[in-house]
């Protein structure tokens, strides 16, 4: 999953995506999902940093506490 979202953040920027919505679900029975609890650590990993502005969990509308917005960093900046 980690390169996996390396990848999608690069095509992201490649693409001069400003914002992306990451889908990490809630995890089960009231446990945090492994995903959820992973990513936003991975998103400050300097690999990730180069990418990514910052990043804020989703509106309910677009997955709420089961999704992240990314916003990403300008080409070339």
């Amino acid at each position: 999953a980690h390169s996996a979202l390396l990848r999608f953040l690069r095509y992201a920027n490649a693409r001069d995506a400003r914002l992306v919505l990451v889908i990490t679900g809630k995890g089960r029975g009231g446990e945090m999902g492994v995903l959820r609890r992973q990513v936003p650590q991975w998103l400050s990993l300097p690999e990730f940093r180069a990418l990514v502005v910052g990043f804020e969990d989703a509106h309910i509308a677009h997955g709420g506490e089961g999704a992240i917005y990314v916003r990403v960093r300008r080409a070339g900046k």
